[in-house]
């Protein structure tokens, strides 16, 4: 069993080190990443010029602050469209309106989609 996860790991870290060849985050258009576990969706921008990171939010960090409200009670997709639309105004606030999406090697669908759709709503371009 062990040996098939490592497969599934290793495909999308290949899948993740074909992408990062192509896409870089600069200071004007900072790259978008995204990380998902089983339960929990990360998000950052990223200055890959300077090895920084400009905004960061998590789904782990939301669910500790608002355990009692209702997006505690909301599907994982759901979660990851309110996580993209926080991101995107934490973007804003340091004025980024462009950013270059890294889907980490994860398919573009279900929460990546949702994340990538939220943040396109909370006013990015990509």
């Amino acid at each position: 069993m062990k040996q098939i996860r490592n497969q599934k790991v290793e495909k999308r870290e290949r899948r993740h080190r074909r992408i990062r060849a192509k896409v870089k985050g600069t200071e004007a258009r900072p790259r978008l990443a995204v990380f998902k576990s089983n339960r929990y969706l990360y998000g950052q921008l990223i200055n890959d010029d300077k090895g920084v990171t400009v905004a960061a939010v998590s789904d782990a960090a939301l669910s500790e602050k608002k355990s009692a409200s209702a997006s505690a009670k909301a599907t994982k997709t759901e979660r990851a469209r309110l996580l993209g639309k926080a991101l995107a105004e934490a973007a804003m606030k340091k004025k980024i309106t462009t950013a270059v999406f890294d889907r980490g090697g994860f398919i573009y669908t279900g929460r990546i989609k949702a994340f990538a759709e939220g943040a396109r709503e909370g006013g990015l371009l990509f």
